[in-house]
Formats: C-alpha cells, structure tokens, sequence
C-alpha cells in the first residue's frame, strides 16, 4: 500500500500500471482513522480558508420546499406542509402510479387515515425531506407526525388531504423526473437556456434479468438515436449517462470472467452510436463491490478503436470512496498511455447505507466508503486539488455538487489552475444557485442532469441522492459485532487476521490459490476420545457431493464400545473442567476462533470438497463459526459470573452457573463447522464437558475442528467425538445414564425420535432438550412492494446454498395483481444462476448433500410435473451427472396445506392470493405449527403489523432476505414444531445449558 500524498509528488510517474492498479484493492477497506490522518496532511497548507464570495443569496440553502406547489388556500403552516411533503415522498416509494392512487384512496379515509397516520409517524419521520426540515430548523427535531397530521385531519377533509397529496406526489415525481420519454425530454430542453449543457439520465436499476438488461440497452439506443435526430447547433449536444450494472444482471465480481467481455460488447455497440454522433458518454457510479470491474470495463473500452483519443468516454468517481485517489492516479496513467482525454464526473457518493450494510454482512474489514460526512468532503476536496492540477491535462474535471461551501472550495482551487472544468447540478436542484453563478460570470460550464423514466423505474434512494449534500449531515454506523467481539483478542493490529474481501480481483486470487494448495489433501475422520483417534471400525472412502470420483478423505466409524469409552472420559472429566474458571473457559474459546481463522483457508477447502459449499458460502460458514465463539466467550465472560440475590439482613445470596454434566451435541451437514462450534463452545463454556455427534455426511470438518479446539486448550477429558452413523450409535449416545443434556439441529423427525429416547429412560434425571429443527419458512409479499427487490431476496432466500438452509425459503405468496410479473422475473433471474462445481468462483448453486436427498428431491419435484404444478425447472446437463445436483425450481401449489413436510433443496413454491384472503392464509400457515422464519415485502405498515400480530414465527424478516446465517448480524430462533430454544445466538442460549445453584450463608459478626 502506497501512501496517498504519493500523488501529489512526482514519485508516482515512476510507477507502472500494475503498482498504479495494486493500490486500488490496498485502500478497498483501509483503516478510515488511518486513511483519514493521510487526507489531512494532504490539504495544502497555502490554500484561502476564506471561500470565494458569490453573493448573499447564495450563501443561504435553497427551500427545498420552494417548488413544490401546495396551494395557498389550504392555509397550512410550515410544519403542515412538510408533513403532507413527507408523506407524499414515502408514496414515491411505490411500485408504480396506479399503486398510489390506491393506496391514497385506502389509506387516507376516515375509516383508516387515523389508524394510517399513526404507524407510518416514524416511517414519515424518517423521509429525506423531515430530516431535512430537522436540519434547516425549519421544524423542531421533537416533534411527531402524527400531532401534525391530526391537525390536519381537523382542518381539512379527507376528500381534500387525498386530493392534496396526489398532486404533491406528483410534483415531487416532476422534481425528480425530468421526462417520462427521451423525445418529450428533447422537446423540454429546447425551453431551457442554451448556455447549458445536459447529460441524460435513462432511469434504470440494476437488472435482475437478461430481458430487463436487454430493454435498458434498447431505451439506450433509442436515446442516441433521438440525440442524433435532434438538431443541436445552437447549443452542446446532451451526453449520456449510463449504468453499467442495468446492462447485465449478474455484474458481479465473482462473475467477472462472464460479464466483463459481455458487457464491453453491449458497451461497444452503443459507443459506435454515440461516436458517430460525437455524443459523449459517462459511466454511472456502481457500489463498492463492482468498482473493479467497472474500472475494468471502462479500460477496455477506452483502448478500443472507438474511444482512443476520442475523449467523450468518461467515468464518474465517489469521494466518499477510500479509493478515490488511488483511482485517479490509475486513470491518469491510463489517459496519458492512450493520449486520450478521460472526463471524470466526481460526486460526493450515493449508496452510503447500502454499503454499511454490505460490509457488515460480508464481514468485511472495514468500510470501504468513508462514514463521516466531514471525511467525506475532505476527499472531494483532495479530488479537486488532483483534478485541477495542470500537470493532468488529460483529466477533464466535471464536479457534482449542490453545496454553496463546496463549490466556492471549488472556485477557489480553481483559481490556481489555467484547465477547464464543469459544473454539474441535478434537474431541480440548486437552479437559483447556479444562475447566480453565471450572473458572477463563473467560467465553468454548468450542465443539468436530467432523469428520464417513469414512476415504475425511480429508485428508491434517489431523493436521498438529491438531498445528501446538505450541511451538516453526520453519519457514523455503529462498529460491526464480529469487529467489536475480535477486539482486544489480538496483541496487536498486525497480529490479526486479515478478512478477504472476494469482491477484490488481487485477495480473490491470492485466496483461491492458498485455497488450491489443498486440492490433494485427504483428511481424516474418526472417533476422538482422550485426545486420541480410535480405529475400532475399517477405513471407508468419502468423497465429494460434486464429483462422486474426487475422494476427500478417511472415515472410521464409531463403535458402541467407542460411544460408552467417550462416556467414561468426558464423566471423568467433567469435574476438573467445571472448575476452570470463565475467564480461562472464554479466553481458550477465544483462542479457539483465532485458529479457526488462521486455518481459514484449509476450512473453506474442506468446507467446499466435504459439503459442496461454493467460495461465498464457505467463507461464510468460517465467519459464522468464528462470530458464535467470540459471541458466546463474551457473554460467558458478562453474564455466568456468581450474581448477588437479594437476602435477609445478616445474609448473602448468591447464584452461581455451573455446568450440568455431560452435554451430547448433535450437529447438522448443512452447516458442519459453524453449528458444530457453537452448539459445543456453548456446552463447554458453561463448564460442561462434550460428546460430539457430527452428521454422517460430514465428519470430516468435525474432526478438524476438534483437533483445532484441543490446540486452544481445551482439556483432552472434556470433549470426544464420535463420528458415524446416526441409525448405529444414536440409542447408546441418549439412553446413556451419564448423559446431562443434549443440542440438536436437524430434521424434526429426528428430533422426535431423540425425544421419544429421551423419555424412556429408566430411573434417569429429565435432562433438557435443545432443539433446531426444520420449518416450512414463507414469504408474504403484496403489490406495494418493489419487484426487483422481492426477486433479489428471493433468489437468496431460497437457492444460496442450494436451498439446504433451516431458514431457507419454501413458500413464496404472491398478490393477484403482480403475480404473473413476479414470476416471469423469477423465472428470468433463475436463468441466471450457475450450478456446477462449487469449487469455481462463479458458482451460484452446488449440489445437495447426498444421493437419499437427491431422490427425495426428484421424487417430489415428479410428482409435481405429473400433476401439471411444475411453473419452471432449471437446466442440467450431463456434466452435472458426476455430483448430486438439482436443478433450482418453482412450484405452484393453492395451499401451504399441500405441504406434509419440508423440501430441504432449491425447490421454492408459489401460493397466489387475493388480497382480502390475506386473513385466511395466515390461518393455513399458522396450522403448520412451524414456527422458524417469516419474511415480508410490503410498504404498507398496516399490513405490516397485521401479519406480525398474527403470525407466530420466531425470525421476522421486513423487506429484506430472510436467510442471512451470520450470527452477527441475525439470530436464529426456532419454536413450535421448528424448535425448543433458547435461540442461538441470542442472550439466553447459554443458559439452556447451565445448572443453576443458589448458595446461602449467614455473615459472623465479632462482638
């Protein structure tokens, strides 16, 4: 990693393309206190604190109330009228037009308004254009919507407060959409100041299918065609912006050998429009996780015949990007190879929350985007300084910004800099301002950026885009728990383990290469017990669940003799590790997830070859195990020490934790590492001693682990395992008399067997039961919500890990209304997946576990096709014959009835529903008496609430996917036919298994 005041020396002349390159990934998700004390050192020290005066209508923040038209009749204060303004940008949320005005027409009545108004006060509340007002003092930071809208209610009539939020939303839409059509947008240019230049907009999210990427290029081309046809010699010919994650649905990372030759043809077919035209074009900003690949993209085309010296290829950079500086030192580099002009659009950064979110869910190491806006317009002001230097001719500055100290910043940087640059505004923001810049003849070239699209294609976050350069604005996200559990583990920074981000080509690499190294290794699995391996059985061959040829290693099966030999020393055993103290039990857990760490590379191996886990999902798997030691250390450490009860005078009550006995852990193959740790971390940090009992279809990882768990510390005495058949030693390992207690994760009917065992013990204590078992988990969307996102979180929810998670999704209930688009996108975004070896990067579905799974499977899925329920069945080929695969489907069903039990694979079925039915479909999934996860897409909270108050499953799910397995950032809970608890991952699961003890005793006094 080089350091950043590099590029501001003549040091950085020297460096090749490949050093240049490099440092992009080094700064991905630096250190931000450290990559902060590098920007401040930076700011020169010669620069005016004092900002270029523009004029004192200038320094004041534009109303960004100013333009929306509520008529003056209505007598409505300000608070009012930011409230109705606020309200109507939560409906811009909406799918589509229709869908508002239904909703407007439900919702604000004098049945509902009430009942309305009061759940969506916080959702009202939290609108870019209340924070605002906050912001500005235009409303007092305490006050609640709800007050204002029972105002409103007893000033105005219904029919009235319908009529006035339907015309705000569209004038709202107006605001953020220049034009609903290219040719319209055309026509609308011509009224606008022909001392302006434009870029258009073709309003697109990233594409979630083939069709919908191929109509973002088609709009596209339409839009060049329509430029060419337009007469423009009397003003500067608009620009295109386009976005490159609309043009293919799976612009991906892991994808990229795929989508980077796909995406420069599409590109390439465009730019021999544009070029013919000299219609410039620019990239449109993409998160974090596809800057490489943009960047990869872009160098493509810029080499290509079409572009190289032409100059009307350009890129747009984010300051709040850690990389933003080491990508302008790329891109100069590449600009004065080529001797081409490459336009640089820098705006401050749109995706902020998204990329919070992202991090914590990858584990990422940090953030890659800076989380403080004061950090934020440091590095757009470093960006100016780099942009304007004129020892960069080839850069062509376009800054984009609203903000009156920004670009006074600007100005003044300008000041010393003889090169040309831009200024770029959004369609109705900051009008006033820029006119009052060209009134104090501001030699920039100002250019409007306009929208073009429909209500149907607005993205979600693109009002707060608008609103995001507003003063004072401060964002820091709390630290993520797997970086607060880690802290203090490690003596010091260098010591600790570096996370691999995938999304990086150069980690990604050096990660699949360590990976490979264990391409040949055979492990080793076989009854643990003092320490030792027991070979009581013959060896037998595993192999992997993708190729039936490749072997992974040798099995050796527990013995009855081997199960009661693992009584005998974990009994024995029990009494000295009960003694050691928390402290010591946590800091050995603790040691524990370290080592997991360092093997990490040696685990996603196994994980992938023993299970069939693809890249992501193994290094997801390591994480989660990681996070639930940690997790659960910390809390031992917090919550076992001896409490204080409340006593008589003269007396002290103590409760004190201590471990039961002997804890049976029985793990699943689904998850055959993280399960595994934390059912047995648990067992040992509350002083229980542990017989483990991996699943038969993955003892691999298990024995590894343990090995790993005996190298922390962990006595020898306290834990054996026994792997095996479950049909072999099962009755031996719960009727054992010695036994405590036990934690299960696996098929219900297991669990019954287990309980059923359990209860015909003779003349043995009732021990507890601590079950995870299956469910038949379901997603209730309805027609408010966003489609692209129902499908996004479906395709998670229900194939990541080829379906084989507890929490995966099984039933999917789709509206009337939206159902026939719903599931034509599903089919498309299906098509896009990969299934094959999980050991490729680009692999989205492995196999299932084993060949009793894929005959159930299959079973099922035939008698569906027989009775005509078959919606969609992807494709296999004969090159998926050497492994267990099924191919990811979708089918119909009427009633979650149908359904006798859970189908554990890539097999999602589809319920429609009337919308006044939603009462009797919760009634049929409550009579399941699963009780696991529960995901919703709606925007309505009514029906929000309703369903949560009717329903009784233990994960809820709003707006999201419900199957993220990463205990840092959702805990698994179970009940009913799901499940026993204590959740895990939550505060109370150590509890379920701890002994506790009350100690009294009277106090001596000398007298």
């Amino acid at each position: 990693m080089f350091p950043l005041s590099l590029y501001f020396t003549d040091q950085h002349v020297k460096w090749n393309a490949a050093q240049l390159w490099n440092n992009i990934p080094a700064y991905y998700c630096a250190n931000e206190e450290a990559v902060v004390s590098q920007l401040s050192d930076l700011i020169p020290d010669n620069e005016q604190h004092t900002l270029r005066k523009l004029t004192p209508v200038g320094e004041q923040p534009e109303d960004p109330f100013c333009t929306v038209p509520l008529s003056s009749d209505l007598r409505l204060n300000n608070e009012q009228q930011i409230a109705l303004i606020s309200l109507a940008e939560t409906l811009l949320h909406l799918p589509d037009e229709q869908c508002i005005s239904a909703f407007i027409e439900e919702k604000l009545t004098s049945t509902h308004g009430q009942s309305f108004f009061e759940l969506n006060s916080t959702a009202i509340q939290h609108t870019a254009t209340w924070k605002q007002a906050v912001r500005l003092q235009q409303i007092p930071a305490e006050t609640e919507a709800r007050s204002l809208f029972s105002q409103l209610v007893q000033q105005l009539d219904y029919p009235l407060i319908r009529t006035t939020v339907s015309d705000t939303v569209a004038a709202l839409r107006q605001q953020l959409i220049f034009s609903p059509d290219i040719r319209q947008g055309l026509m609308q240019i011509r009224n606008h100041p022909d001392n302006q230049a434009y870029t258009i907009n073709i309003l697109g999210e990233s594409a979630v299918t083939d069709e919908s990427a191929r109509h973002y290029l088609s709009l596209c081309v339409e839009a060049l065609k329509a430029i060419a046809a337009e007469d423009f010699t009397d003003r500067p010919i608009p620009s295109l912006s386009i976005k490159l994650s609309a043009l293919h649905p799976r612009l991906e990372p892991l994808k990229s050998n795929q989508v980077i030759e796909e995406v420069t043809q599409r590109m390439l077919y465009l730019l021999i429009l544009a070029r013919s035209e000299n219609i410039a074009i620019t990239l449109e900003a993409e998160e974090s996780s596809r800057q490489e690949l943009m960047l990869q993209i872009f160098e493509n085309l810029l080499r290509s015949e079409l572009c190289r010296g032409w100059g009307g290829l350009g890129v747009t950079l984010q300051a709040y990007s850690k990389r933003a500086l080491p990508i302008l030192g790329w891109l100069n580099f590449l600009a004065e190879e080529l001797q081409t002009p490459i336009p640089v659009r820098l705006v401050k950064g749109g995706y902020l929350n998204g990329e919070i979110g992202y991090a914590q869910q990858q584990g990422l190491p940090d953030y890659p985007v800076y989380t403080r806006q004061e950090t934020t317009d440091l590095s757009y002001r470093l960006c100016v300084h780099y942009l304007l230097d004129n020892h960069r001719p080839l850069l062509r500055p376009q800054f984009a910004s609203h903000n009156a100290t920004t670009i006074g910043q600007i100005l003044n940087i300008a000041e010393q800099s003889t090169k040309a640059f831009e200024l770029h505004r959004q369609h109705s923001l900051g009008e006033k301002f820029f006119t009052l810049l060209r009134a104090d003849n501001c030699e920039a070239v100002q250019r409007v950026y306009l929208t073009i699209g429909t209500q149907a294609q607005l993205p979600p976050h693109l009002f707060r885009r608008q609103l995001n350069s507003e003063p004072g604005f401060t964002f820091a996200p709390p630290k993520p728990d797997y970086l607060e559990a880690s802290s203090g583990v490690y003596a010091s920074v260098d010591e600790k383990p570096q996370g691999t981000i995938l999304d990086s080509q150069q980690q990604r690499q050096q990660l699949l290469k360590k990976i490979d190294s264990f391409c040949n290794t055979q492990w080793l699995a076989a009854p643990l017990i003092n320490g030792e391996p027991v070979r009581s059985r013959p060896a037998e061959i595993t192999v992997s669940p993708f190729n039936l040829s490749l072997p992974t290693g040798e099995l050796f099966r527990s013995s009855v003799d081997d199960v009661r030999e693992a009584f005998t020393v974990t009994r024995t055993g029990f009494v000295g590790w009960n003694r050691v103290t928390v402290s010591r039990r946590a800091m050995i857990i603790s040691r524990f997830a370290d080592l997991l760490e360092q093997h990490r590379e040696e685990l996603i191996a196994l994980c992938i070859r023993e299970s069939g886990k693809t890249l992501r999902d193994a290094m997801g798997e390591i994480r989660e195990a990681v996070a639930l030691c940690r997790l659960y250390a910390d809390q031992a450490s917090s919550r076992l020490a001896p409490q204080p009860l409340v006593s008589m005078a003269g007396d002290e009550k103590v409760l004190r934790y201590d471990g039961r006995g002997i804890f049976v852990c029985i793990s699943p193959w689904n998850f055959p590492l993280a399960i595994w740790a934390g059912q047995v971390v648990a067992a040992l940090l509350t002083g229980n001693t542990v017989v483990a009992k991996p699943a038969s279809s993955a003892p691999l990882i298990a024995y590894r682990a343990t090995q790993l768990l005996l190298d922390a510390g962990v006595a020898k005495d306290a834990i054996a395992l026994l792997p095996g058949s479950s049909d072999s030693i099962d009755e031996q390992l719960i009727t054992d008399f010695r036994l405590s207690g036990i934690a299960f994760t696996g098929s219900n009917r297991s669990a019954g067997i287990i309980a059923r065992l359990l209860a015909q013990r003779a003349s043995a204590p009732v021990v507890p039961l601590i079950t995870e078992t299956s469910g038949l988990n379901v997603m209730i969307t309805d027609n408010s919500a966003l489609p692209e996102l129902i499908v996004r979180d479906v395709i998670e929810s229900a194939y990541n890990s080829a379906g084989q998670r507890c929490s995966a999704l099984r039933v999917l209930y789709l509206q009337e209304e939206t159902a026939d688009q719903l599931e034509s996108m599903l089919i498309g975004a299906i098509q896009t997946l990969t299934v094959g070896d999980p050991g490729k990067p680009d692999t989205d579905l492995g196999p299932v576990i084993d060949n009793h799974a894929l005959q159930a499977l299959h079973g099922h899925i035939e008698h569906c096709r027989i009775h005509d329920r078959l919606i969609f069945e992807g494709e296999l080929t004969a090159r998926h014959d050497v492994g267990y695969f099924v191919a990811p489907t979708l089918i119909r069903l009427y009633s979650i009835d149908e359904l006798s039990e859970e189908h554990f694979g890539p097999v999602l079925h589809i319920i429609r529903y009337q919308k006044d039915n939603l009462e009797r479909i919760m009634e049929e999934i409550n009579r399941t008496v699963y009780g696991l996860s529960l995901s919703i897409h709606s925007q309505d909270n009514q029906t929000i609430q309703q369903i949560c108050t009717r329903l009784r499953p233990a994960n809820i799910a709003i707006k999201r996917s419900q199957s993220s397995p990463y205990a840092s950032s959702q805990r698994f809970a179970s009940t009913g036919l799901s499940g026993t608890g204590p959740k895990a991952g939550s505060p109370n699961y150590l509890s379920g298994f701890t002994q506790e003890t009350i100690c009294s005793s009277s106090q001596d006094y000398l007298t």
